[in-house]
């Protein structure tokens, strides 16, 4: 595994992020839907760096499964409760990378009226987009790569470390 971002790097990147939401959310009805399992660690920091009140929930949409590439289709498995109507919506995700997932999932939630819907996502691999779709806040752009720690995973290992590494080929073929 090669280091790509410290835990002190992802840090002080975490922090910017919450207080440019903080600044844009302002009077506004903050609804968050943070997105299973990956985003877990970033949006834990997140959260406690935003400091206007919202609303917090999670879903989990799975598109990885145990493969290192992500299926065309995104399947979700658990539907956000709280009512969107109205609300202004942050959706965090771990990472953008074909932007199949995101894209269906804003599409899918637009269809709730919302008042908007922004999304966050700790790292924006652009270079393997799909379709259309970007993220209003990001922590790092990243080149081609599998990516794990802080909460990204390979086949739901590595997601506890503290770092975000790049796995190589042969650690991804071994397992």
């Amino acid at each position: 595994m090669e280091l790509l971002f410290s835990a002190s790097k992802i840090a002080e990147k975490v922090e910017t992020l919450g207080l440019q939401i903080s600044k844009e959310y302002q009077s506004k009805d903050l609804y968050i839907l943070v997105i299973l399992k990956g985003s877990f660690m970033f949006a834990s920091d997140l959260v406690r760096n935003i400091n206007v009140p919202f609303q917090i929930d999670f879903i989990r949409i799975s598109t990885y499964g145990n493969k290192d590439m992500p299926n065309a289709k995104p399947s979700i498995t658990l539907d956000q409760i709280i009512d969107i109507k109205g609300k202004d919506v942050l959706v965090i995700d771990d990472i953008l990378d074909t932007g199949n997932t995101l894209f269906a999932f804003k599409e899918l939630l637009g269809f709730k009226n919302p008042n908007s819907v922004k999304l966050c996502t700790l790292l924006d691999k652009s270079c393997r987009r799909e379709v259309n779709v970007s993220p209003d806040y990001w922590g790092f752009k990243i080149n081609d790569g599998f990516v794990v720690g802080y909460g990204l995973d390979y086949a739901e290992k590595y997601r506890g470390l503290p770092q975000i590494y790049v796995l190589n080929e042969d650690e991804i073929r071994q397992r």
